[in-house]
């Protein structure tokens, strides 16, 4: 009799509370890699927006961008998966009016973007021309510049792993010798092939689990990536995020796992003293 209520409460959380709340996570990345004369920079991270998806219609996109906007980022990256086919309880939307929210993201150092496998199955060329559109820079396998203040950073763009074709070590090598890369990816697969001079590898895809029962394995983990599944990951020297995103798929719940926006602060690890 007990298991009931407590399997009804289980699916009412899951399904009906934790999609839609959206929790912003900081993140401070201090590298000898970022030059002691660049000034620090504020990343905003959005990943896998899938609107249409339950909890995740237009207006919550309109909302996600006015909070992405209120944390004032010197540059807003996005990782992939802005459209879903199919998901239960969910609907279409079209890549034209997702894009035409996002081009209400304002930041001075400008909004650049990956796509993600489930861009690439609906019409990854379509998604791309409507971003472009509305004012992002998308990236596949290249790589995008910014002048943040004392010096350049580097945004390398990777094509997605699950229906293109990524290539980390030749987009990273595009980068001149000595200056500051961050990786940009959205499956984080494609980590153990990221050059070490990359200060961050930036991803998404597994939606951190997105239903996250204890002494289990996540129940909805895209193309389980259990290694790569969360969060600041370090492993060889090098240093990733994985963020758990905004959308769902497979199954529109969330346990233990909400989703978010990350604010990521990139710093000289240098002490404030000793630049010049």
């Amino acid at each position: 009799m007990v298991a009931f209520p407590a399997l009804a409460a289980f699916a009412a959380f899951s399904f009906l509370i934790e999609p839609g709340r959206l929790v912003v996570r900081k993140v401070s990345v201090k590298s000898g890699k970022w030059p002691k004369t660049t000034r620090p920079l504020r990343v905003a991270v959005i990943a896998d927006l899938h609107v249409g998806a339950p909890h995740v219609g237009l207006r919550t996109v309109e909302r996600i961008v006015e909070k992405t906007n209120r944390l004032r980022p010197g540059v807003i990256v996005l990782l992939g998966d802005y459209v879903i086919r199919r998901v239960l309880f969910g609907s279409f939307v079209r890549p034209r009016e997702i894009a035409k929210r996002l081009g209400g993201l304002k930041a001075p150092l400008g909004v650049i973007a990956v796509l993600g496998n489930h861009d690439w199955w609906y019409d990854g060329r379509h998604v791309w021309r409507e971003l472009k559109k509305a004012g992002i820079v998308v990236l596949e396998n290249d790589v995008h510049a910014i002048d943040a203040g004392g010096g350049r950073v580097w945004f390398a763009g990777l094509a997605d792993s699950t229906t293109r074709s990524p290539d980390p070590r030749g987009t990273v090598a595009k980068v001149p010798d000595g200056e500051p890369v961050i990786v940009l990816s959205h499956d984080p697969a494609v980590f153990p092939a990221v050059p070490k001079r990359a200060i961050l590898t930036l991803a998404g895809h597994t939606h951190g689990g997105q239903v996250n029962l204890p002494f289990l394995n996540p129940l909805a983990t895209p193309g389980r990536h259990f290694r790569h599944k969360y969060g600041l990951i370090r492993e060889g020297g090098k240093l990733m995020y994985v963020s758990s995103g905004i959308g769902t798929s497979i199954l529109p719940a969330r346990f233990n796992m909400p989703p978010e926006l990350v604010l990521v602060t990139f710093k000289s690890a240098l002490p404030r003293q000793d630049r010049s």
